[in-house]
């Protein structure tokens, strides 16, 4: 996980639904850009501190170095990071997990467009309120008819 230290409400978020289907285990991350909140970040979520970093760069190129390093990678910075924090594991085949939005701007996200199709790896968009129950019961009524004819949204 990039991002998502102490006191991060999005990183605990994204890590709760990350336990839902156990798929995915937490084992690395650069949890803030700011050393010490970083490590002890990861030794609040149990993390071996050989895979605890300040900067998602290192982690990247560390990670993709290793035997059993990461397969993906979660980001869950504040908006501006997504850009190059995804391009450094797309450069280097991790697959990335990417909060929205995409980008802060236009320019970035073509950059990032090309970053994944360059990349052998997948790059997902998340758009986590499509899991909330209330939200899958909406769709529901709507494709089943329930509430007729959908006017204004």
């Amino acid at each position: 996980m990039v991002g998502g230290g102490s006191g991060a409400f999005i990183g605990a978020v994204h890590r709760i639904a990350a336990r839902l289907d156990d798929h995915y285990e937490l084992v690395a991350g650069a949890l803030s850009s700011t050393p010490d909140k970083a490590e002890s970040s990861g030794r609040e979520l149990g993390l071996d501190p050989l895979r605890v970093y300040s900067d998602f760069k290192q982690m990247a190129i560390r990670e993709a170095k290793l035997k059993d390093g990461i397969e993906a990678v979660a980001i869950v910075t504040p908006n501006h990071v997504h850009y190059a924090a995804a391009k450094e594991f797309l450069k280097r085949g991790i697959h990335v997990i990417c909060d929205k939005p995409l980008t802060s701007t236009l320019s970035d996200a073509k950059k990032l467009k090309k970053a994944a199709d360059d990349s052998d790896a997948l790059f997902v968009l998340t758009h986590n309120y499509t899991g909330y129950p209330m939200v899958r019961q909406a769709r529901a009524m709507v494709e089943n008819g329930d509430i007729g004819a959908i006017r204004l949204v």
